[in-house]
């Protein structure tokens, strides 16, 4: 059950609602070719939310999570213009990254050992993947919590869960939106109103990509 802002996945929803509402918003204002093309974002944007969600519900084929005893920590990686959250899992030489969707929980959690399962919590955090498990480091520079409690984090972790906040930086991905309605006009033309449209549409459906895949704000 998602209940409520302070869900890891109620932003994710929240992008995806925001870019499904803007494809109705301008359907009204499209010709055929371009309803057409409205009606393949949304269908694009509602399949993959879905396999994203199936993904954090522990709903697809493959494990996300290990199962046993790790010692976990959490680990914010920056690689180009995204910035993820990942669990590092360690026990007997071998080590799991799994990436997961941000809780302002993550930021204060220090380094632990537990049982792992799913469906995994730590702290009374939920902890849902936002991806497949890495048995190699990934890409970028990545920067570890504290091994001890940090006294600020709780602020900050406050301060960085804010919608304003989170949707500003992933904005930083729609700055290819302006490009990409160029090329729709030049192909499919439609002047400004068609410009502005696809410029919008583009820039909503980049943040949803951005959220849906577990974009962290911290």
């Amino acid at each position: 059950m998602i209940s409520g802002t302070g869900h890891p996945l109620a932003y994710p929803l929240l992008t995806t609602l925001g870019a499904l509402l803007l494809c109705l918003v301008w359907a009204p204002f499209a010709d055929a070719e371009q309803l057409a093309a409205l009606a393949a974002v949304a269908l694009v944007i509602v399949v993959y939310t879905a396999f994203r969600l199936a993904v954090a519900f522990g709903k697809v084929p493959w494990r996300t999570i290990p199962t046993g005893t790790f010692r976990v920590r959490r680990i914010r990686q920056q690689h180009h213009l995204t910035s993820r959250s990942w669990l590092e899992f360690v026990a007997e030489g071998q080590t799991h990254w799994v990436p997961v969707y941000f809780d302002p929980g993550l930021i204060p959690l220090p380094e632990s050992s537990t049982d792992c399962d799913t469906p995994l919590t730590l702290n009374a955090i939920p902890i849902h993947p936002s991806g497949r498990a890495r048995h190699a480091e990934p890409p970028g520079r990545l920067h570890d919590n504290p091994t001890r409690p940090d006294p600020e984090a709780p602020a900050h972790a406050a301060a960085v869960a804010h919608i304003p906040h989170r949707l500003l930086l992933d904005a930083q991905s729609a700055i290819a939106a302006p490009f990409i309605a160029l090329f729709w006009v030049y192909v499919a033309g439609g002047g400004i109103t068609a410009f502005i449209a696809a410029t919008t549409v583009a820039a909503a459906a980049a943040i949803w990509l951005a959220a849906i895949n577990g974009s962290d704000p911290s």
